[in-house]
């Protein structure tokens, strides 16, 4: 399993790695299992870990004053979660972070990451690599979110994350994507009848 994380290295920095830089690159990490609804990162409190999922599937959310989740991130195998604000701020944290399924990680804290990063410049690029793809995807959601109609946004991201959406609830896909989910039912049923 460890090797979804090299392939994962290694596409990112669009270079191999050597085996002597990969046993390098996951001496500062432990792998961990949780069980479904485990909760990986909470509201308020630090976040102390990066998780990289080797098999199953987590989300990030938080709850607004009314009670309700607002879904900001889902992850997979093969994806990166964790509440970034507070684990490089080292502040309280904005979101929970939870398992959606059972789930087995490698997970580093924020001591190793440093460590990490000042090991090696290709370990140090590929955090920033994956930062630098984070905001951007975080920007151009925000964009898509606040000029496109909610059908469009559906299938935009039905066609770029198919992995997503025959893995995810559909009720935390229309919270991700800012729609209510009777509104996503009505836009899956009139997609059905199109084809």
């Amino acid at each position: 399993m460890e090797n979804l994380l090299r392939s994962n290295i290694e596409k990112t920095i669009a270079q191999q790695l050597t085996d002597a830089e990969f046993d390098s690159f996951i001496s500062f990490f432990f792998k961990k299992s949780f069980e479904k609804r485990a909760v990986l990162t909470e509201e308020g409190k630090k976040c102390k870990y990066v998780y990289f999922l080797l098999s199953g599937a987590a989300y990030s959310y938080y709850i607004n004053d009314e009670g309700e989740k607002t879904v900001i991130q889902f992850a997979i195998e093969n994806y990166w979660i964790t509440d970034q604000y507070s684990f490089f701020s080292e502040k309280p944290g904005l979101y929970f972070t939870e398992a959606l399924e059972p789930l087995e990680a490698m997970v580093i804290n924020r001591e190793n990451y440093d460590a990490l990063c000042c090991s090696n410049h290709l370990f140090e690029k590929f955090f920033r690599i994956l930062l630098q793809n984070a905001f951007i995807a975080l920007q151009y959601r925000i964009a898509k979110t606040n000029s496109e109609e909610a059908e469009r946004r559906y299938l935009e991201y039905a066609d770029t994350y198919p992995h997503f959406i025959q893995r995810i609830p559909q009720y935390l896909i229309a919270s991700f994507l800012g729609i209510k989910p009777q509104s996503l039912s009505r836009i899956r049923k009139k997609i059905a009848e199109q084809h």
